[in-house]
């Protein structure tokens, strides 16, 4: 049972990204559907699941962690339409993990002992190669938008990082202050939106795009879980299915195409990224 709950969080967010190409729409349509879907979850973990009240600052810290995963994500639904699902997916997962990873190890004395440290540095070194492998394209097809992608991921994934960091401040399991941070997922979706297009309100696809919200947070709340049942190194573990889910999911259901040389890189570049991931999850 503790197996299938921690498949949950890898289906999900494996096919989280694959449903909303096809939904379609703006980065705008996508970030406010998604932020309505995860205030939708996290009102019904608070009145029915959670028993346990949190301070106004751990309640606040949640929140903000939430705001800054809005950053990550709005980053990564732009390089969706520049790069792909099937190229920005190992590449985002990449440079996620390699900034939780460092942010760990300075701020939280994580990776204790030198052996640990050069084991952690070695998988780092993994997912850069892997992220670097699924980037690879031949001839001059839209290298500007390409080069855009890349910089916007490399420039937004700070919001992922500080998103996993923040709650390591407090002292709070994770489904108490589940619902904060969804909620500044939300109000951070909205403000986002304002700015941005204030149309997006009036969009359908942006009303579809709620259940792209509705998966994401239904997998997080489940990984509390998988990490309660099955330890965080392996509940952490079997999570990172998901990049091989939505990456070869952008290939062989979004139809997006690479040659066979691509293709080669890409999967070499996948089982990189995944070996580095499992590394330092036992560290």
């Amino acid at each position: 049972m503790n197996i299938l709950i921690a498949l949950l969080p890898a289906i999900g967010w494996g096919i989280q990204p694959l449903i909303l190409k096809k939904i379609g729409g703006r980065p705008t349509n996508e970030i406010l559907g998604t932020g309505i879907g995860t205030l939708i979850v996290g009102l019904i973990v608070y009145f029915f699941f959670s028993s346990q009240s949190v301070s106004l600052g751990t309640f606040l810290i949640a929140m903000a962690s939430g705001a800054f995963w809005v950053i990550g994500q709005t980053g990564q639904y732009t390089a969706f339409n520049l790069l792909g699902v099937s190229r920005t997916m190992p590449i985002s997962t990449g440079l996620q993990l390699i900034g939780t990873s460092l942010i760990g190890v300075f701020a939280f004395g994580e990776w204790a002992g030198t052996t640990s440290k050069i084991i952690g540095f070695g998988s780092i070194v993994l997912l850069v190669i892997g992220a670097a492998m699924t980037a690879i394209t031949e001839g001059s097809d839209d290298q500007g938008g390409t080069s855009k992608g890349l910089i916007i991921l490399a420039s937004t994934s700070v919001g992922y990082w500080v998103y996993s960091a923040l709650p390591k401040l407090v002292d709070a399991p994770g489904a108490a202050i589940f619902f904060p941070q969804m909620l500044g997922v939300f109000i951070a979706a909205l403000i986002y939106v304002i700015l941005k297009q204030p149309t997006a309100f009036s969009s359908d696809k942006s009303w579809k795009a709620v259940i792209v919200g509705i998966i994401f947070s239904i997998s997080a709340f489940a990984y509390i879980f998988s990490a309660q049942g099955n330890g965080v190194a392996t509940a952490y573990v079997i999570t990172q299915l998901n990049v091989v889910i939505s990456t070869l999911g952008g290939m062989f259901i979004l139809n997006e195409k690479k040659n066979p040389k691509e293709f080669r890189f890409t999967l070499i570049g996948l089982a990189l990224i995944v070996i580095g991931s499992v590394t330092t999850a036992f560290l």
